[in-house]
Protein backbone atom coordinates (compact mmCIF):
# COMPACT_ATOMS: atom_id res chain seq x y z
CA UNK A 1 0.00 0.00 0.00
CA UNK A 2 1.18 3.50 -0.82
CA UNK A 3 0.34 7.10 0.05
CA UNK A 4 1.08 10.10 -2.13
CA UNK A 5 0.78 13.86 -1.81
CA UNK A 6 0.38 15.55 -5.22
CA UNK A 7 0.32 19.27 -5.97
CA UNK A 8 -0.88 20.38 -9.41
CA UNK A 9 -0.26 23.95 -10.57
CA UNK A 10 -1.73 25.66 -13.61
CA UNK A 11 -5.26 26.37 -14.76
CA UNK A 12 -6.71 23.56 -12.68
CA UNK A 13 -9.48 25.21 -10.66
CA UNK A 14 -12.97 25.65 -12.09
CA UNK A 15 -11.95 23.26 -14.84
CA UNK A 16 -13.60 20.04 -13.62
CA UNK A 17 -10.20 18.89 -12.43
CA UNK A 18 -11.14 17.60 -8.96
CA UNK A 19 -14.07 15.65 -10.40
CA UNK A 20 -11.75 14.25 -13.08
CA UNK A 21 -9.28 13.12 -10.39
CA UNK A 22 -12.10 11.64 -8.26
CA UNK A 23 -13.40 9.60 -11.21
CA UNK A 24 -9.92 8.25 -12.01
CA UNK A 25 -9.22 7.52 -8.33
CA UNK A 26 -12.54 5.67 -7.95
CA UNK A 27 -11.80 3.56 -11.03
CA UNK A 28 -8.38 2.63 -9.57
CA UNK A 29 -9.73 1.98 -6.05
CA UNK A 30 -7.64 4.84 -4.65
CA UNK A 31 -8.91 6.61 -1.52
CA UNK A 32 -8.25 10.19 -0.44
CA UNK A 33 -9.20 13.67 -1.60
CA UNK A 34 -8.57 16.41 -4.17
CA UNK A 35 -8.86 19.95 -2.87
CA UNK A 36 -8.56 23.47 -4.22
CA UNK A 37 -5.88 25.62 -2.57
CA UNK A 38 -6.01 29.41 -2.23
CA UNK A 39 -3.07 29.88 -4.61
CA UNK A 40 -5.09 28.33 -7.49
CA UNK A 41 -3.44 24.91 -7.35
CA UNK A 42 -5.01 21.56 -6.50
CA UNK A 43 -3.73 19.24 -3.80
CA UNK A 44 -4.35 15.50 -3.92
CA UNK A 45 -3.65 13.24 -0.96
CA UNK A 46 -4.44 9.61 -1.56
CA UNK A 47 -3.71 6.03 -0.62
CA UNK A 48 -4.05 2.70 -2.32
CA UNK A 49 -2.27 -0.15 -4.03
CA UNK A 50 1.00 0.80 -5.74
CA UNK A 51 -0.49 0.12 -9.19
CA UNK A 52 -3.50 2.38 -8.53
CA UNK A 53 -1.37 5.24 -7.19
CA UNK A 54 1.01 4.97 -10.16
CA UNK A 55 -1.94 4.96 -12.57
CA UNK A 56 -3.45 8.06 -10.97
CA UNK A 57 -0.19 10.03 -11.08
CA UNK A 58 0.41 8.98 -14.70
CA UNK A 59 -3.11 9.99 -15.77
CA UNK A 60 -2.85 13.39 -14.06
CA UNK A 61 0.44 14.09 -15.85
CA UNK A 62 -0.37 12.66 -19.27
CA UNK A 63 -4.15 12.91 -19.79
CA UNK A 64 -5.62 15.92 -17.97
CA UNK A 65 -9.14 17.04 -18.88
CA UNK A 66 -9.35 19.38 -21.87
CA UNK A 67 -10.42 22.37 -19.77
CA UNK A 68 -7.34 22.20 -17.54
CA UNK A 69 -3.80 23.34 -18.22
CA UNK A 70 -1.09 21.80 -16.06
CA UNK A 71 2.11 23.77 -15.55
CA UNK A 72 3.69 21.63 -12.83
CA UNK A 73 3.00 18.42 -10.92
CA UNK A 74 4.95 17.65 -7.76
CA UNK A 75 4.68 14.19 -6.24
CA UNK A 76 5.80 13.17 -2.76
CA UNK A 77 5.45 9.57 -1.63
CA UNK A 78 4.75 8.95 2.04
CA UNK A 79 4.14 6.04 4.39
CA UNK A 80 0.68 4.49 4.13
CA UNK A 81 -1.61 5.53 6.99
CA UNK A 82 -4.97 3.93 6.12
CA UNK A 83 -6.64 7.28 6.70
CA UNK A 84 -9.30 7.23 3.95
CA UNK A 85 -12.33 5.07 3.15
CA UNK A 86 -13.36 6.83 -0.07
CA UNK A 87 -12.25 9.57 -2.45
CA UNK A 88 -13.74 13.04 -2.13
CA UNK A 89 -13.56 16.60 -3.37
CA UNK A 90 -12.64 19.33 -0.90
CA UNK A 91 -12.76 23.10 -1.13
CA UNK A 92 -15.18 25.50 -2.73
CA UNK A 93 -15.90 25.67 -6.43
CA UNK A 94 -16.27 29.45 -6.35
CA UNK A 95 -14.24 31.73 -4.10
CA UNK A 96 -16.20 32.62 -0.97
CA UNK A 97 -14.53 36.01 -0.63
CA UNK A 98 -14.27 37.56 -4.04
CA UNK A 99 -13.64 40.92 -5.57
CA UNK A 100 -15.28 42.05 -8.79
CA UNK A 101 -12.04 41.11 -10.58
CA UNK A 102 -12.32 37.59 -9.14
CA UNK A 103 -15.89 37.28 -10.39
CA UNK A 104 -14.90 38.65 -13.77
CA UNK A 105 -12.22 35.96 -13.90
CA UNK A 106 -14.84 33.31 -13.21
CA UNK A 107 -17.07 34.64 -15.99
CA UNK A 108 -14.13 34.71 -18.42
CA UNK A 109 -13.35 31.14 -17.45
CA UNK A 110 -16.93 30.09 -18.25
CA UNK A 111 -16.73 31.91 -21.60
CA UNK A 112 -13.50 30.12 -22.47
CA UNK A 113 -15.01 26.76 -21.54
CA UNK A 114 -18.13 27.49 -23.58
CA UNK A 115 -15.99 28.17 -26.64
CA UNK A 116 -14.20 24.85 -26.15
CA UNK A 117 -17.53 23.07 -25.76
CA UNK A 118 -18.83 24.58 -29.00
CA UNK A 119 -15.68 23.40 -30.76
CA UNK A 120 -16.02 19.89 -29.31
CA UNK A 121 -19.70 19.71 -30.27
CA UNK A 122 -18.91 20.91 -33.77
CA UNK A 123 -16.24 18.22 -34.17
CA UNK A 124 -18.67 15.62 -32.83
CA UNK A 125 -21.31 16.74 -35.34
CA UNK A 126 -18.82 16.39 -38.22
CA UNK A 127 -17.85 12.93 -37.01
CA UNK A 128 -21.47 11.81 -36.72
CA UNK A 129 -22.22 13.04 -40.25
CA UNK A 130 -19.21 11.09 -41.51
CA UNK A 131 -20.38 7.94 -39.73
CA UNK A 132 -23.87 8.37 -41.21
CA UNK A 133 -22.40 8.66 -44.71
CA UNK A 134 -20.16 5.63 -44.16
CA UNK A 135 -23.02 3.49 -42.88
CA UNK A 136 -25.46 4.42 -45.64
CA UNK A 137 -23.64 2.02 -47.98
CA UNK A 138 -24.19 -0.75 -45.43
CA UNK A 139 -27.95 -0.35 -45.86
CA UNK A 140 -27.57 -0.96 -49.59
CA UNK A 141 -25.32 -3.97 -49.02
CA UNK A 142 -27.66 -5.59 -46.49
CA UNK A 143 -30.51 -5.56 -49.00
CA UNK A 144 -28.65 -8.40 -50.74
CA UNK A 145 -28.69 -10.67 -47.68
CA UNK A 146 -32.11 -12.31 -48.36
CA UNK A 147 -30.93 -13.29 -51.85
CA UNK A 148 -27.72 -14.72 -50.47
CA UNK A 149 -29.68 -16.90 -48.06
CA UNK A 150 -31.94 -18.25 -50.82
CA UNK A 151 -29.01 -18.92 -53.14
CA UNK A 152 -27.11 -20.74 -50.38
CA UNK A 153 -30.11 -22.98 -49.64
CA UNK A 154 -30.47 -23.86 -53.35
CA UNK A 155 -26.77 -24.65 -53.61
CA UNK A 156 -26.93 -26.94 -50.57
CA UNK A 157 -29.92 -28.79 -52.04
CA UNK A 158 -27.94 -29.51 -55.19
CA UNK A 159 -25.00 -30.89 -53.28
CA UNK A 160 -25.76 -34.46 -52.45
CA UNK A 161 -23.28 -36.98 -51.35
CA UNK A 162 -22.94 -40.05 -53.53
CA UNK A 163 -20.74 -42.98 -52.81
CA UNK A 164 -18.61 -45.02 -55.15
CA UNK A 165 -16.00 -47.64 -54.60
CA UNK A 166 -12.46 -46.56 -55.36
CA UNK A 167 -11.06 -49.23 -57.63
CA UNK A 168 -7.42 -49.46 -56.47
CA UNK A 169 -8.16 -49.57 -52.71
CA UNK A 170 -11.64 -51.02 -52.61
CA UNK A 171 -12.66 -48.31 -50.08
CA UNK A 172 -15.76 -46.15 -50.51
CA UNK A 173 -15.26 -42.44 -51.06
CA UNK A 174 -17.69 -39.52 -50.94
CA UNK A 175 -18.18 -37.52 -54.11
CA UNK A 176 -20.46 -34.61 -54.91
CA UNK A 177 -23.07 -35.55 -57.46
Amino acid sequence: MRRVNIRIKGNVQMAGFRTFIKNIADSLNVKGFAGNLEDGSVRVVCEGEEEGITGLVKTIKQNPPSFARIDDVSVEYEDYKGEFTSFGRRGNDIPQKATLDDLLGVLKSFDSKAEKLVSILSDTNVTLKSVKEDTSSIKEDTKLIPGIKENTEKMLEKRRYSWRVKVPTGRPEAVYG
